[in-house]
């Protein structure tokens, strides 16, 4: 994976990311068109359960450094951080509502992250978009996460599949060198794998 360098360029010219943004687009528009009863269903059930937001919006840190809204599902309480942001335990959280942990996990919580690809905020593929919070953190350890704003974040990414949830500092670090990796070798084919990986990991029932 990636060494320790001064600066680790993007693996894709001007043209490919100009061409992966269009497709990402295109499939997200038309994802939600055809994921439209599911989106129905889901916020219907959220809102059932404890009267609270169906949508859940958070601030995380984008391309070139810019911070955007990232949407999902709830899945936590209403007021699950009310004190300070606190990663979530995937087994044991009591603050996961009963229809949430059913959402993560089976990722439909991520739905609404269609409308960040459409907006141009994400991408389908890339570094997993993170609080500033806890890049603050990351870069006392690392600074080289700086070189992830060469790229949108992603709503699946490589690290994701080999590292797994990322809930303490030893994983977002693992999860840093999994994603300069994927800057250095960003390529089509590169994407295409990590998208039917995805799918693949996602039917056996594998929690990413």
């Amino acid at each position: 994976m990636g060494n320790k360098t001064d600066h680790i360029y993007d693996g894709m010219n001007t043209v490919e990311r100009c061409l992966k943004r269009t497709i990402d687009f295109l499939i997200a528009c038309l994802c939600l068109v055809f994921f439209s009863p599911l989106f129905l269903i889901c916020y219907i059930a959220v809102r059932m359960e404890d009267k609270g937001p169906a949508i859940f919006k958070q601030e995380r840190i984008g391309r070139f450094g810019k911070p955007f809204y990232i949407y999902k599902f709830r899945s936590m309480k209403v007021d699950a951080e009310k004190n300070e942001p606190e990663l979530c335990q995937q087994e044991n959280d009591t603050r996961l509502t009963r229809t949430g942990r059913y959402l993560r996990n089976h990722h439909l919580d991520e739905l609404p992250q269609l409308w960040n690809v459409i907006k141009g905020d994400m991408a389908f593929i890339g570094p997993r978009p993170e609080r500033e919070y806890y890049i603050r953190q990351i870069m006392e350890h690392d600074p080289r996460y700086i070189y992830l704003y060469q790229i949108r974040p992603g709503v699946t990414s490589y690290a994701t599949l080999y590292n797994g949830y990322t809930d303490t500092m030893e994983k977002m670090l693992r999860r840093l060198e999994f994603d300069l990796y994927y800057l250095e070798h960003h390529s089509w084919w590169f994407d295409a794998k990590i998208l039917v990986n995805t799918f693949l990991s996602i039917v056996a029932g594998k929690k990413i």
